[in-house]
């Protein structure tokens, strides 16, 4: 298989994971008509910036989205992908030492250097082809180990949801992106911090059909499927039974 070949699969793979990830966690909520949350204190605030959320991807992210999936070639797709998230490594690793996971914080040390190196400054994604599995570890679920209660649900514009602990997490994870800390030229930055919005944005357009046509609340169709992937992300793949009553 050529290199061009294994870029084409790599990337279907990984949106064809978007889409059944979308399907999957966000299944629990499809009956879903606004049922009271104990865990949706400020429903009515959330549900305001929801519906403005909603209204800036519909005139800008979405289109910028759909515009950059169509114009821009798959290996450079790629290449972008990788180089964010490459970054993100040195959050993943660090977490998983925070949470008493040396083994996956070496594999993220690993994975960083590897890729920053032989992957051309994390354009390919050499680590993962040796065999060291990307984490998704980040502050708020080191909180969550330290003993932080998970606090009342926020959906917050462009952000997306979190709970109160992970939205503090969210900022920490932010303020030591290395990207923040190497880029002085504002203009620079912000094209940069824009690109990651659409790039993220264009890797979730598989998912939107299968959440418009499985959802009646939209609303607590996504809230549902953050706090169960959130849960599962907690509790490494294995959380707790909840009552849902």
């Amino acid at each position: 298989m050529n290199v061009k070949t294994q870029q084409k699969s790599a990337w279907r793979g990984w949106r064809g994971s978007l889409a059944l990830a979308a399907a999957v966690l966000l299944a629990g909520c499809a009956g879903t008509t606004r049922a009271p949350s104990p865990q949706d204190p400020y429903e009515g605030f959330n549900r305001t910036m929801f519906e403005v959320h909603e209204g800036l991807d519909k005139v800008a992210l979405r289109p910028l989205a759909k515009g950059y999936d169509a114009a821009v070639p798959l290996p450079a797709k790629m290449s972008v992908h990788n180089f964010y998230e490459n970054l993100w490594d040195v959050s993943r690793g660090g977490n998983a030492f925070l949470q008493g996971k040396p083994r996956e914080g070496f594999t993220g040390l690993g994975r960083l250097l590897i890729n920053s190196t032989v992957g051309i400054f994390g354009l390919f994604d050499v680590a993962s082809e040796m065999g060291l599995d990307q984490g998704d570890e980040d502050f708020g679920q080191t909180f969550a180990v330290w003993g932080v209660p998970d606090g009342p649900y926020v959906f917050l514009p462009v952000i997306g949801p979190n709970t109160s602990r992970d939205l503090v997490g969210w900022g920490v994870d932010q303020y030591f992106y290395p990207l923040w800390w190497h880029v002085d030229n504002v203009a620079l930055r912000n094209s940069a911090v824009a690109l990651r919005a659409v790039e993220v944005r264009a890797g979730l357009l598989p998912g939107d059909k299968v959440i418009e046509e499985a959802a009646l609340d939209k609303y607590a169709y996504i809230r549902s499927g953050y706090l169960q992937r959130r849960a599962s992300q907690v509790h490494d793949g294995n959380p707790p039974r909840r009552d849902d009553n």
